[in-house]
């Protein structure tokens, strides 16, 4: 079967003009790639910060792959599932996700434990996050700097160092709820090219993860 009939491709943590974000592919009907070998090469072949296999529509069951391993977690995957199936709760191995629509933003509650390690590196200003090459392979490495420190405002971009040819993430979820859940409070953050994504820590060790989808090619 040909990827491109079972293929929706989002923009997921989409800019207020509704550019950048980062890009996902959405397997609906998973049946054409029924174990992790299949999903892991087509991941690969389509070469996707993530691709996401849609197993049970109704329930939310998802199953997310980078080009190169199996996540039991990731954020823009998930905002962008729910989204285009119009759900209330993804299921991703890690366990249950909330999610909501709030006019243009969708968005998604997760807790810190679920998300993978990340090295969160600070930076004195945004023109220093700005100006960075993408460091060699071995380490994930979220950089950030505040932009507006007062209105919770941050520059960031995403090296995931993983040498499968995804050097720099464009909008990361992940990395942002690790982030939200180190600094305890409300973020809206500026990635890559012009991404935005919109934090809010919740009760019981949650976070909140919001933002604009938008539909490329089904």
């Amino acid at each position: 079967m040909n990827e491109r009939d079972v293929l929706d491709v989002l923009q997921v943590f989409c800019g207020g003009d509704g550019q950048y974000g980062n890009p996902l592919g959405v397997v609906r009907d998973s049946r054409a790639y029924p174990d992790q070998a299949s999903r892991q090469a087509l991941a690969a072949r389509l070469g996707f910060s993530e691709t996401v296999f849609v197993d049970d529509p109704e329930r939310g069951v998802v199953d997310i792959y980078t080009p190169g391993l199996r996540l039991p977690f990731a954020g823009h995957p998930l905002v962008g599932a729910a989204w285009l199936l119009d759900l209330e709760a993804v299921n991703p191995p890690a366990g249950e996700v909330w999610a909501r629509h709030d006019g243009e933003f969708t968005w998604i509650t997760a807790r810190e434990e679920w998300a993978p390690p990340r090295t969160l590196r600070q930076y004195g200003s945004a023109a220093e996050v700005d100006a960075l090459d993408v460091p060699p392979p071995g380490e994930w490495i979220y950089a950030w700097a505040w932009e507006d420190e007062a209105a919770g405002r941050i520059r960031a971009r995403a090296f995931p160092g993983r040498g499968d040819g995804i050097d720099e993430d464009e909008a990361t979820g992940a990395a942002a709820l690790l982030l939200t859940a180190r600094l305890g409070r409300a973020l809206n953050i500026t990635q890559g090219r012009g991404s935005q994504i919109l934090t809010a820590p919740g009760p019981d060790g949650t976070v909140e993860i919001g933002g604009r989808v938008r539909l490329v090619m089904r």
